[in-house]
């Protein structure tokens, strides 16, 4: 069993009031809740963050960074959801990911949503994202799931119309909560722990 409970965060990468993207964040955090995970919606709406500018200062003067680092931080997991734009993800999202980095992502069991308006979807916005999550050290799931048309299937309550597309939302979460179980259980440290531990291979050196 884990040492302490499974937190599993969902990043909801769009300003859009209704928002399609926070709609499917929240089925996929159902679905992290459905294998035990305490789950918390980050809505960028509600953090007050600068344009990254490098300088390793955007802190200062806006406390929301350091509150979105450390809600992160904080998880063992993290879903991230963007609508399509442009053939990519979305810029408000970029940036959030832009003031954080190893300290917030390093580690973590990450798993990708997306919904577009269009009938293609969103398969080059969630492959940008599995590059971005792999720079930061992210463990990124291999599924991900995406709702194209998503203005048809959403109805104002944030419902699905087509099954098929919720199964594979709340699955993104399901394996998410159950990766980071396992990466986070007593068993798998203390085995991490006599690896580290364990003597060097005798004869390896000269292989």
């Amino acid at each position: 069993m884990a040492s302490s409970p499974i937190l599993i965060v969902g990043i909801v990468g769009s300003l859009r009031e209704p928002s399609y993207t926070r709609m499917a964040v929240c089925i996929a955090l159902a679905g992290a809740a459905e294998r035990g995970a305490a789950t918390k919606l980050i809505d960028l709406r509600e953090y007050r963050l600068p344009f990254c500018d490098g300088s390793g200062k955007e802190d200062v003067g806006f406390p929301d960074v350091l509150r979105l680092r450390e809600e992160v931080a904080a998880a063992h997991g993290v879903i991230l959801g963007t609508p399509d734009y442009h053939g990519s993800f979305s810029g408000v999202l970029k940036n959030a990911l832009d003031l954080m980095g190893f300290n917030e992502f390093g580690g973590k069991v990450m798993g990708l949503v997306g919904v577009a308006g269009g009938a293609l979807g969103t398969v080059n916005a969630l492959n940008d994202l599995r590059k971005v999550g792999r720079s930061l050290h992210a463990w990124v799931i291999p599924q991900q799931a995406a709702v194209p048309q998503a203005w048809k299937h959403f109805d104002d309550t944030g419902r699905l119309d087509d099954p098929e597309y919720e199964t594979r939302l709340r699955e993104v979460g399901q394996e998410v909560a159950r990766f980071a179980t396992l990466l986070n259980s007593d068993e798998v440290r203390h085995f991490l722990d006599l690896w580290e531990q364990a003597m060097p291979n005798p004869g390896g050196e000269g292989r």
